[in-house]
């Protein structure tokens, strides 16, 4: 008989939140890559598939995960009432939105995105309609898409769940630090800061502006 106190990743815990953080980081995206690619071809018929990561290695955009988690946390005490969390997931997506876009100008001297020019834009970095298009990301996500991606994660087995989160996140916090140090240290050398380690070094023979460029072709420098 199986017993429910050993299924794997009940409730909203750690390995609940982590799942759900790998999913939407993956789906954000290839969500952003075919999103890319139906404008161009409808635009002009090109073939333009870019990429769409935060990360040098692996098909992860972490924007995307952080922000579904902070919908879960934030969110699904609420989830009977539907204006509320409206409301609420266009608060959190705007706000989380604008201090990314923030935090990525201060310390890696870059901008991924820019509303200047979008109606009702706050600071260039969100904008009221995107904020009204991440409440009802958020309504959809807690009702529909949530229930039926927690019932699917519950049923992995116990072994392999803890298995693969532990190799997932070793990975990713490998990945994440290789990422945005390598962001970090392009802008210290467009600033003409030399490199001082070894490892300064090896980022500027690996990860040159050209290599970066290709992973990350949506980022301007500021």
């Amino acid at each position: 008989m199986s017993d429910s106190s050993n299924k794997f990743a009940e409730g909203i815990c750690f390995y609940k939140l982590f799942w759900i953080f790998i999913l939407f980081s993956i789906f954000g995206s290839l969500f952003e890559k075919i999103h890319y690619f139906i404008v161009h071809y409808l635009r002009d018929g090109s073939i333009f598939w870019p990429s769409r990561t935060a990360v040098i290695y692996g098909q992860f955009n972490m924007i995307y995960g952080f922000g579904t988690v902070l919908f879960l946390i934030f969110l699904n005490s609420n989830k009977n009432n539907n204006l509320l969390v409206f409301l609420k997931a266009g608060f959190i997506g705007g706000f989380f939105e604008y201090v990314i876009s923030f935090l990525l100008e201060v310390f890696i001297g870059t901008s991924s995105w820019n509303y200047s020019n979008k109606f009702l834009n706050i600071n260039g970095r969100t904008t009221i309609p995107i904020m009204m298009f991440w409440g009802f990301l958020g309504l959809i996500f807690i009702k529909i898409i949530y229930p039926f991606l927690s019932n699917y994660i519950e049923k992995i087995p116990n072994k392999i769940g803890h298995l693969l989160s532990i190799f997932l996140l070793v990975f990713l916090i490998f990945d994440m630090t290789i990422s945005w140090t390598a962001l970090f240290r392009q802008n210290l050398r467009r600033k003409g800061v030399q490199p001082f380690t070894l490892v300064g070094e090896f980022y500027d023979k690996v990860y040159t502006d050209d290599y970066l460029k290709k992973v990350y072709p949506n980022m301007v420098r500021k």
